[in-house]
């Protein structure tokens, strides 16, 4: 990856990922960016080759985001590591990991329960039609009601299931069951007409991503 695309990957990841989470950056080989927290530092170095069983070398392996309790054997303090590829017409260019003291809370796996004005309300994951990131909360958007979740983004993108949900901007998430149309935008991007007639874009970082999991 070139400077630009690790600085635009880290202007991504900076907003939505936990305050107490370090971030590294790593090629198809090698860590070439790290960012120690408060909470956990695994004392990487860039340059420093990827090791087996690392949240970022299964990412890479699986070619998918993943989410993995490592043991202190690998790098002598144990930690939780959430990775995503970062994957060009198939093949995994690199990986940004989240790495957090212990594993995040995990919510119950077929619902989200939002706050609306005056209620909570259980909302199953087939019925979300989107999510977009708020003021630090999450709008979650149904057909029916909308509400908000106090998890963000980045945090729910790895627990939502990722043969429905894809992220395809900084600020959203989509349900492709919901999707009504795909239109060409500028700059090789797209515009997404949900099934309300909300519109929401595919940002050029989430564009080339967004084709593949559709298949066009």
């Amino acid at each position: 990856m070139d400077q630009f695309t690790v600085e635009s990957v880290l202007n991504i990841i900076r907003e939505f990922v936990p305050k107490d989470a370090s971030i590294s950056v790593a090629d198809s080989e090698k860590y070439i960016y790290y960012q120690p927290s408060k909470q956990v530092d695994l004392r990487i170095k860039p340059g420093d080759l990827i090791s087996e069983n690392t949240a970022t070398y299964k990412a890479l392996s699986v070619r998918k985001k993943i989410g993995v309790q490592v043991e202190s054997n690998v790098f002598g303090v144990p930690y939780y590591g959430l990775s995503v590829p970062i994957m060009d017409e198939g093949n995994p260019l690199g990986a940004v990991t989240a790495i957090l003291p212990s594993k995040p809370l995990i919510l119950p796996t077929s619902f989200l329960t939002i706050k609306t004005d005056d209620r909570w309300i259980p909302l199953p994951y087939d019925e979300i039609m989107y999510l977009e990131a708020q003021n630090r909360k999450t709008k979650i958007q149904s057909e029916r009601v909308s509400g908000f979740h106090k998890m963000n983004l980045s945090e729910l993108e790895f627990i939502l299931p990722s043969d429905s949900f894809i992220r395809v901007h900084r600020s959203y998430i989509v349900n492709i069951n919901y999707i009504q149309e795909i239109l060409p935008d500028f700059h090789s991007t797209f515009l997404l007409i949900m099934k309300d007639n909300s519109k929401i874009q595919v940002s050029q970082t989430y564009a080339s991503q967004f084709r593949r999991a559709l298949g066009f």
